[in-house]
């Protein structure tokens, strides 16, 4: 069974997904590597801080990808939960 053959059988909307999940814990590994390469706690705070804007982009990657995957198949009121869903954790996130 080939490579390409065995991403056929997952949904394009769940490979998207995952791959995007892939990336941003291959980042998070780096970071970690690095943060004990430097061994400096400025250095460790420089890296963490530039995870902070990493996390909320993977966030709203993959919920976005989600609910184009899903959007066909969800009536408008649950939709509109959903959305309200996503509205309450970016306000919770403010402060």
């Amino acid at each position: 069974m080939g490579v390409t053959r065995m991403f056929a059988i997952f949904e394009k909307v769940v490979l998207g997904m995952a791959v995007i999940r892939l990336a941003s814990g291959f980042i998070e590994i780096t970071a970690a590597l690095l943060m004990l390469h430097f061994n400096s706690p400025e250095k460790a705070l420089m890296i963490n801080a530039g995870l902070s804007i990493v996390g909320p982009i993977i966030f709203f990657s993959t919920m976005a990808i989600g609910l184009l995957g899903i959007s066909s198949r969800l009536n408008m009121g649950s939709l509109l939960w959903v959305i309200a869903g996503l509205a309450l954790i970016v306000i919770g996130l403010k402060k």
